[in-house]
């Protein structure tokens, strides 16, 4: 019988995570006119994230736990939570989480869901990233700089990626919405099998484990 592939809310091995390299891919395409100028598209909105979790593997131990994971998942079929060792909050790496972190939004007096999202730079050159996977004890929310509980105020749907608002507190007209959080990246194995030898692995040679961002 086959199995339809899901989202597993468990997290890739902590240990090996936070030696993975890896970070986010963008796709354009880029023609050169034959007066030499270019002309360039982006092919994606969203930029999409590749790692390799190979580099993080230490001991035979750690690459127990990966082969675990690998046929928990099915091999590629399930995907998962991936703690991404250089992006994984809503502010900078040292920083502690806040609400006012990231602006998600300004209230118009009847929306009650808004998208978590992270931007990187600033102005009209900035990129909003979308989150759909917040870490939920970590996630905080507040409306012009007064934070809001949980789940009296808020809930957050991970159908959808939102910050949902209950009916009696949904921000007024012209109120920004902000959000902190921890977060993770959802990924799934990039590869249908993973080849060590044990051997090679003692003599220091890094098995290649790739992984890749997917929309969840």
């Amino acid at each position: 019988m086959s199995e339809l592939s899901s989202l597993h809310d468990v997290r890739f091995p902590l240990a090996v995570s936070f030696g993975a390299t890896g970070g986010p891919e963008r796709r354009n395409e880029i023609v050169t006119l034959t007066s030499g100028r270019e002309k360039r598209n982006a092919r994606f909105s969203q930029s999409r994230r590749h790692y390799d979790a190979g580099t993080g593997v230490r001991s035979l131990s750690d690459l127990h736990d990966v082969l675990a994971f690998f046929e928990a998942r099915r091999g590629s079929l399930h995907a998962f939570r991936f703690r991404d060792p250089f992006d994984m909050k809503s502010c900078r790496p040292e920083e502690e989480v806040l609400a006012a972190d990231q602006t998600i939004g300004v209230g118009d007096g009847t929306a009650a869901r808004f998208a978590l999202t992270k931007t990187y730079g600033e102005g009209g050159d900035a990129y909003r990233r979308l989150i759909a996977r917040p870490r939920p004890e970590t996630l905080r929310v507040a409306v012009d700089g007064v934070e809001k509980a949980t789940p009296e105020d808020w809930s957050f749907d991970f159908a959808t990626g939102e910050v949902v608002f209950a009916t009696g507190s949904i921000p007024g007209a012209g109120e920004e919405v902000t959000a902190g959080y921890e977060f993770d990246v959802p990924v799934r194995f990039d590869t249908e099998r993973i080849a060590i030898s044990l051997t090679a692995f003692k003599a220091g040679q890094i098995p290649s484990i790739p992984l890749i961002e997917v929309q969840s």
